[in-house]
């Protein structure tokens, strides 16, 4: 039996309120989603949250609500899941991709500095991404984001439960953008939700998500279904009040791993940097043997991911964009992602402890 790379960590607990949900005859964008939204919006500390569909409507209802559209430029990174950069497409906009930091593998600010200044400052935001559950430096981009007068969204995908400097992420930007897939931290089955203390940035957000209404048949503007169901609502409610039992577990599997990849001789443990609280969506550790590495984790039973093989603009889907980010490219060929879900028992964690300290290429 092998020990899975993901878990879908569902634990209900309860069923009273998806049970309610059905009852009350009101599956979709019903009360069960006002509740949710709310409850999200406290655990961040923001005024508003819009619950969407899923991950990537919410990053295209942010960069709309945002004003971001055609012929704008967004500042962002190559190195994560292609849902950052289609959101920006979708919305006619253009991304621009800058290098990432060689040890956090988030968008680094530096970068990012030079990516705005290559263009003359021509560029209307700046779209970091917490990889992996680690928060990006968002204290550097706030810079540049208030220099340049754009606003900075938070791609909060693989991030639930993690903090900067004590705050949540979800706090850090004008907006932020959270996926509930199975595989998240938490999970609505599919969802997603955006986050911001701006009320016109919500506004035009809720309205966005739900075919541009203002009323029951008054439309103000053009939109899409992207609605989260009251069901999945019902489920994300019981789910996010786990959700630091579920932070605690990952963290203790990730320090497991930790000590013993200190001064291991050919794998790079992930960083937890001061400040920073890592939720460890992955633990996803460099080698320069990686298949290797791979292949000696399968044959102990311990399934491994690649979380990308392929950086944002290698792919097809991007072949038009030029850019220059040898550090995303180098990642690409060296990260592994070993098993940290909660699911894991006392046992499973040993025995991947046992196999990364066996590693010897």
């Amino acid at each position: 039996m092998s020990i899975p790379i993901a878990s879908p960590d569902i634990g209900l607990g309860g069923l009273t309120r998806v049970i309610e949900s059905v009852e009350s005859g009101r599956l979709a964008d019903g009360p069960a989603v006002r509740a949710f939204e709310s409850a999200f919006a406290d655990h961040c500390g923001t005024a508003h949250a819009v619950a969407t569909s899923n991950g990537t409507t919410a990053l295209h209802a942010a960069l709309h609500g945002l004003g971001i559209g055609p012929g704008d430029r967004v500042v962002t990174t190559p190195f994560s899941f292609v849902a950052t950069a289609n959101a920006v497409r979708l919305c006619g906009a253009e991304p621009v991709f800058a290098d990432v930091d060689p040890e956090t593998l988030n968008v680094d600010p530096g970068a990012v500095r030079d990516a705005v200044e290559a263009r003359d400052g021509d560029v209307s935001a700046i779209l970091p991404v917490h990889l992996y559950g680690l928060p990006a430096r968002m204290d550097g981009l706030r810079s540049i984001a208030d220099e340049h007068d754009v606003p900075l969204i938070e791609d909060a995908a693989q991030a639930h439960g993690a903090t900067l400097s004590g705050e949540p992420v979800g706090s850090l930007g004008d907006a932020a953008c959270f996926s509930f897939y199975p595989t998240k931290n938490m999970t609505t089955g599919e969802g997603g939700i955006v986050v911001t203390d701006d009320r016109t940035v919500a506004d035009r957000v809720a309205r966005f998500v739900n075919h541009g209404r203002t009323g029951p048949n008054d439309h103000a503007s053009v939109g899409h279904n992207f609605r989260l169901t009251s069901l999945g609502a019902a489920i994300g409610r019981e789910q996010l009040g786990r959700l630091e039992d579920f932070i605690a577990v990952r963290r203790r599997n990730a320090a497991a791993y930790d000590e013993v990849l200190t001064d291991h001789p050919a794998i790079d443990a992930p960083p937890d940097p001061d400040g920073a609280r890592h939720a460890y969506h992955q633990y996803t550790v460099q080698c320069a043997e990686r298949d290797a590495l791979r292949r000696h984790l399968a044959d102990a039973g311990v399934d491994a991911g690649i979380y990308y093989p392929t950086p944002i603009h290698r792919q097809p889907a991007y072949a038009d964009v030029e850019v220059d980010a040898p550090v995303a490219e180098r990642a690409a060929d060296r990260v592994l992602s070993i098993p940290v879900h909660p699911d894991l028992s006392r046992d499973d964690v040993e025995s991947v402890c046992a196999a990364l300290a066996g590693f010897d290429p």
